[in-house]
């Protein structure tokens, strides 16, 4: 993520009622049927391979798979209009 410019740090924590209480969005990636229920969120599963432990190429090609699906999800939706006004 480095060679675009986004920083990570922290430890990814797993999903629990704490952090998807106020959630309206929750985006999970290849949890499939194991993915947390969220009264009142949408809830939508991208089935994405673990980036763990694979080389560089294919975590680049995981995260551009990913990019592409959030712009989908912006135009989906329509929220690229609102960000414009």
């Amino acid at each position: 993520m480095a060679d675009i410019g986004i920083g990570l740090t922290g430890t990814p924590q797993h999903l629990t009622g704490d952090i998807t209480s106020e959630a309206t969005w929750l985006i999970t990636m290849g949890c499939g049927d194991q993915c947390p229920f969220v009264p009142g969120a949408r809830v939508e599963d991208w089935p994405l391979p673990d980036p763990k432990g694979r080389p560089p190429e294919e975590v680049r090609a995981i995260r551009d798979d990913i990019a592409g699906r959030v712009r989908a999800l912006v135009a989906r939706e329509g929220w690229g209009d609102a960000l414009r006004a």
